[in-house]
C-alpha cells in the first residue's frame, strides 16, 4: 500500500463560467456518474491538462463518448477555436 499524501489546503472562488449547452450536459453527466462536484471534475480535468495527460481512464473515456452520443455533443477538440455563439 503506498502512503498517503498530505491533503493540499487551498481557496476556491465562485466564477460565471460559460460553456457550450451540450458540453455543459456532458459534465454535469460525467460529473454525477463519478460521485463528484462539477468542480472537482474541471479541476481534476485542468490539472491533469496543465501536466500533458490524460485525466481519465479507457473506462471513463468510453462513458464519456456514450454521453457525447446522449447529448448530441457531435464536435471533438478541433472545435475548440472554431465556436460562435448565435
Amino acid at each position: 500500500m503506498s502512503p498517503q499524501k498530505p491533503k493540499l489546503t487551498v481557496e476556491r472562488a465562485q466564477t460565471g463560467v460559460r460553456l457550450e449547452k451540450r458540453m455543459l450536459k456532458v459534465l454535469k453527466a460525467l460529473a454525477e456518474y463519478l460521485d463528484m462536484t462539477m468542480g472537482d471534475l474541471l479541476e481534476g480535468i485542468v490539472l491533469h491538462a496543465f501536466e500533458g495527460k490524460c485525466a481519465f481512464g479507457e473506462e471513463t473515456l468510453k462513458t464519456i463518448a456514450e454521453l457525447k452520443k446522449i447529448y448530441h455533443m457531435d464536435y471533438g477538440a478541433d472545435a475548440s477555436h472554431n465556436m460562435t455563439e448565435n
